[in-house]
């Protein structure tokens, strides 16, 4: 479950033109800013090269939701500034992790600012896209994450977790589905949504 917990900062992926060069932070940090609602799918390629697929509804700011597919079929939330990871095959209470020493964070935080001090630790163009790698300045031991965003128009593609073990967790999800209103029981139910949901 692990894997699972460092999967919570996730990856927002979605078709799109590649960007021609490096965004500014200041563009990056507003359309992060303008990201209030998203459902999507996701694949998840942990630390030891196995893969998870599953469903994400975000909310921001502050919530958050994964389902994961069968056979791992757990639920991880985001919600009230704590992170639960409910698992189906354990009969002990879920594990809980304030959402602060997380990465996930900075991408859930009210006003992301990527200017601020000692948040962003690369900032670099690799020839199709914007890399911003960054971690939460006053929890660096919490990990990194290294956000990948392409341009026209501008959108999350791909992020990668680093903790501070030396593991990372890579997360691509399929088509941004963003605005609309999210069924709060979504960030209030460890139950499984079923597809009617997505």
């Amino acid at each position: 479950m692990k894997q699972i917990a460092f999967a919570l900062a996730l990856t927002l992926a979605a078709p799109a033109a590649w960007a021609a060069d490096k965004l500014p932070l200041s563009q990056i940090s507003n359309y992060l800013n303008g990201l209030k609602t998203v459902q999507t799918t996701f694949t998840q390629v942990n630390d030891d090269g196995s893969l998870s697929t599953g469903k994400l509804w975000m909310q921001r700011p502050g919530k958050m939701r994964f389902e994961y597919d069968p056979p791992n079929s757990a639920v991880v939330l985001a919600r009230s500034g704590s992170v639960q990871i409910f698992d189906p095959k354990s009969n002990q209470p879920p594990e809980q992790y304030p959402l602060k020493r997380t990465p996930l964070s900075i991408v859930l935080a009210r006003n992301v600012n990527l200017s601020q001090a000692n948040m962003v630790m690369g900032h670099s163009f690799d020839g199709t896209a914007t890399v911003v790698t960054a971690q939460d300045p006053k929890n660096p031991e919490a990990g990194r994450i290294e956000l990948m965003f392409t341009d026209n128009p501008v959108e999350l593609r791909k992020w990668v977790i680093h903790d501070n073990a030396g593991s990372q967790t890579t997360v691509l999800l399929g088509a941004l589905n963003e605005g609309g209103r999210l069924d709060q029981k979504l960030f209030s139910d460890k139950k499984r949504s079923g597809s009617g949901n997505r």
